[in-house]
């Protein structure tokens, strides 16, 4: 995890504070977690988000530094407004699983979209969960169709299981056994032994 670190922090390039970034990954590698703290801190308050994200890390894992998830809530929130959607993929997963903040499925709900439209597939099939479930949101099978077929689309296969149940049985989209076959097979050629077994009874079935 530190070398995936290490590496994508070479590739900052003119990014703000990058030497210090540099520097605070390195101090926390080498066990120096104090170093780090304040590094990351002056990166993430001269508007590096990545700074945010990684202390706001720190914090939540407790890292060398005493937990505090209502502070990583904190840096994790400026670092999605600040462009880091995948941030905001992690800060949906907190307010959805009340991860030491207090649960709101409806904030949750707003981060994953947010992290969805960024391109983040995970994000998109949590929206949809949240929509077909109707928690924290008014349920809605035609959105929840939507979002499923972008993280489909985008190589979450999850995401293909309940899309082609949706089309399965109608639900928020006209029903339509072809293509939930289609949506099965590719589930099963990614190793879902209950997408494979549908996809073998819908085949069966002549669709």
């Amino acid at each position: 995890m530190l070398k995936a670190i290490l590496i994508s922090t070479f590739l900052l390039g003119t990014n703000l504070f990058a030497v210090e970034l540099f520097d605070a990954v390195v101090a926390e590698t080498n066990g120096e977690k104090q170093k780090a703290k304040e590094l990351y801190g002056i990166v993430c308050d001269n508007g590096n988000m990545k700074g945010c994200y990684y202390l706001g890390l720190m914090y939540y894992e407790g890292n060398g530094i005493k937990q505090d998830k209502e502070k990583t809530k904190e840096l994790y929130t400026k670092a999605c407004n600040g462009g880091k959607e995948d941030v905001c993929f992690d800060l949906g997963l907190m307010y959805s699983n009340g991860d030491g903040i207090k649960q709101d499925k409806q904030k949750a709900k707003e981060f994953f979209i947010k992290s969805c439209d960024g391109g983040e597939p995970s994000a998109c099939y949590n929206a949809g969960l949240i929509y077909y479930n109707g928690k924290g949101t008014k349920q809605n099978n035609q959105k929840a169709r939507e979002f499923y077929a972008k993280a489909c689309d985008g190589g979450y296969f999850d995401a293909c299981y309940n899309l082609g149940y949706l089309y399965s049985n109608g639900e928020g989209v006209r029903q339509d056994k072809s293509k939930a076959k289609e949506l099965y097979g590719i589930t099963c050629d990614n190793g879902n032994e209950t997408g494979c077994s549908i996809y073998r009874t819908l085949n069966e079935e002549g669709y």
